[in-house]
């Protein structure tokens, strides 16, 4: 165990590894090649301290204590994305009382969820009063019901046992306070079959008002039931972890499942300090989630049998020992490949995805953080102006061929998809990324050089499809258009490092526009780069900044990887059937048709491709056969 300590002795990073010497000589050995946060941590530290222990399970132990303990700046923390309500029943006091609470765990209180919404809770708890009505009231309504001798509205109606007037003993009241913990713990069918064994037995004896009641009182565990589906057949008790992630952020998120239902949900938003792995990703989060659940009193935050994760922790059978130790019990750790829990983990993943496209939303939708996000920008690219408007380039190939570019405009920190271009570079079959970007540049401002000349309706950018998209619109609404297209934007960006800017300023300059700034972002280190600068830009991992800058340029390269498949399958279909002999047009049409797709096709045979009409025999072989010399390309 090492922690590293900047010149006033405060920790700022704690780490475990099996050869300290082989670690730090991994920190020191290539100043350069590091993370940029590493970087930073390294040139923060003034010192270095280790502590020498006997197992890796000792080593996980040690490590959390000290996150804990130091709240180190440069280790990995989850944020819960939001604050989780739970569902809590108070054992520790007289008269255990059931409510919603939000923040720290208390020692002595049962705890249920976390669920979305607190409604959720209280939807569930006056549903089930009706079976076991154990008190809700605060201390102060409590003491003053039994002040003056009468109960409170709920029990007068049924909900509440009122134990503040004596209706029930101390010990009664404790016992349908623990009917309770049980029956939101999953033990559900022993409670069915004991209420349906009392409705029989009134029935037979004639008591057919309380027969009535108790079989109300079935109904109302049957929709409270209804309320949890069952997604583990088995009654499975797991945890269930996803993530979702990109090069600055990332979401997790957690299911509880307790006998088969899914019993609770919750969130977290972390912001990645160093460059890591999905693996140890997942170790940190079990770490710190796991670290500080009370297995005893916190139901459903406690460690169950078994966790299900997205990818095994590097230290998996160190992990594995260190949560068996944390749960008293054994646990598994694995990842779900087939079946139900495969597929409810996929659904996690889809929560996860979708928490991290809202939080993303949330941050680019708020105007304070956008107008930083832009000064942060001039401020690093040491621009005259804020950049207002801004285009980003990316480059899309498959090994050279179909080769495409996109560009994508953001204004005043938000997309502006209605001015969004895609290019096809045609004739270069080959070209590099350095060479398409010159290319695209120059075709695009060009243009604008040349608009800027004159009026009336614009020449839309890139394909003859992209035109065709505007024929729809009106002269008016065309001159718009142009004239919105016609100036220039402040920053250009590229996907890319220095070679690509270098192109894009080159670009501008053979053009004679000199009032354009030019950088390039980097995938790998979330780099900056500036034309004819040895050395980029480092922005913050925190930055809004580079977060905008980081936005823009995976739109870019989604929009530019959509056309690209989009022409890489029409060029499939033209290159494959067209050439076919006696396979016209309607033939080409009905094959497709048939089949959906030319993957499809190509892994038909010849009897299956002559049941289409028009298509015998003989010309279903040679089909076959000009599949075959083009090894089914995919549509």
């Amino acid at each position: 165990m090492y922690r590293f300590r900047d010149e006033r002795g405060r920790v700022i990073y704690v780490g475990k590894a099996k050869s300290l010497r082989q670690r730090l000589n991994q920190y020191f050995a290539d100043f350069t090649a590091l993370h940029p946060r590493t970087q930073a941590m390294l040139t923060t530290a003034a010192r270095v301290d280790w502590t020498v222990v006997n197992t890796e399970v000792e080593a996980l132990q040690l490590e959390y204590s000290w996150i804990k303990e130091f709240d180190p700046r440069f280790n990995v923390k989850y944020r819960d994305d939001k604050s989780y309500p739970y569902l809590a029943v108070t054992m520790d006091e007289e008269f255990p009382r059931v409510m919603v609470m939000r923040g720290a765990k208390r020692k002595g209180t049962k705890y249920f969820g976390p669920y979305s919404h607190a409604w959720a809770i209280r939807d569930t708890v006056d549903t089930l009063l009706r079976v076991f009505p154990v008190r809700t009231c605060s201390k102060g309504v409590f003491k003053r019901a039994g002040q003056i001798g009468r109960p409170c509205l709920l029990g007068y109606i049924g909900k509440c046992s009122a134990p503040c007037v004596k209706r029930v003993s101390e010990a009664e009241h404790r016992e349908l306070a623990e009917d309770f913990c049980d029956f939101m713990s999953g033990q559900t069918a022993r409670f069915m079959k004991r209420l349906a064994t009392e409705m029989k037995a009134a029935s037979d004896n004639e008591e057919y008002e309380r027969a009535a009641r108790l079989r109300d009182d079935i109904k109302a565990l049957e929709r409270a039931l209804e309320k949890q589906a069952v997604v583990l057949g088995d009654g499975t008790d797991c945890d269930v972890i996803a993530l979702a992630e990109d090069q600055l952020e990332a979401a997790v998120q957690i299911f509880y499942v307790r006998g088969g239902r899914i019993r609770g949900q919750r969130g977290w938003v972390l912001e990645k300090v160093e460059e890591t792995t999905t693996a140890t990703l997942v170790e940190h989060f079990l770490g710190q989630v796991y670290g500080d659940s009370a297995a005893p009193d916190a139901v459903n935050a406690g460690i169950p049998r078994e966790v299900l994760v997205p990818e095994l922790p590097p230290d998996f059978t160190a992990m594995t020992d260190w949560l068996s130790q944390r749960r008293g019990g054994p646990v598994t750790l694995r990842v779900p490949r087939r079946g139900d829990k495969k597929t409810l983990a996929e659904t996690v993943e889809r929560n996860a995805k979708e928490a991290l496209a809202l939080h993303k939303t949330r941050r680019a939708s708020d105007l304070t953080t956008r107008s930083q996000a832009l000064h942060e920008i001039q401020e690093a690219l040491a621009l005259d102006d804020a950049p207002l408007r801004i285009e980003c380039y990316d480059v899309s190939n498959l090994q050279g061929t179909n080769v495409v570019a996109s560009m994508v405009v953001f204004e005043d920190g938000l997309a502006r998809k209605s001015e969004y271009r895609r290019f096809s570079i045609r004739g270069h079959e080959g070209f590099d990324d350095i060479s398409a970007i010159r290319e695209v540049i120059t075709r695009r401002f060009r243009r604008y050089l040349a608009e800027r000349e004159e009026t009336g309706e614009l020449d839309m950018l890139g394909d003859p499809a992209a035109r065709d998209d505007q024929n729809h619109l009106s002269p008016e609404r065309s001159l718009q258009t142009a004239r919105k297209f016609a100036y220039p934007p402040n920053l250009v960006v590229v996907d890319g490092a220095r070679g690509q800017a270098e192109a894009a300023a080159a670009a501008l300059t053979e053009l004679g526009i000199d009032d354009v700034a030019v950088c390039g972002l980097a995938k790998r280190l979330e780099e900056v780069w500036l034309p004819g600068e040895e050395y980029p830009v480092i922005l913050s991992r925190t930055s809004e900044g580079l977060y905008l800058l980081q936005r823009v340029r995976d739109e870019a390269h989604r929009f530019a990887i959509t056309y690209h498949r989009a022409k890489r399958g029409k060029a499939a279909t033209v290159s494959v059937l067209d050439g076919v002999p006696g396979l016209g047009p309607a033939r080409r049409a009905a094959l497709l048709k048939k089949f959906g797709s030319v993957k499809a096709l190509a892994a038909a045979s010849a009897d299956e491709i002559a049941t289409v009409q028009g298509i015998g025999p003989r010309l279903a072989e040679t089909v076959v056969a000009a599949l075959q010399r083009n090894g089914g390309l995919e549509s």
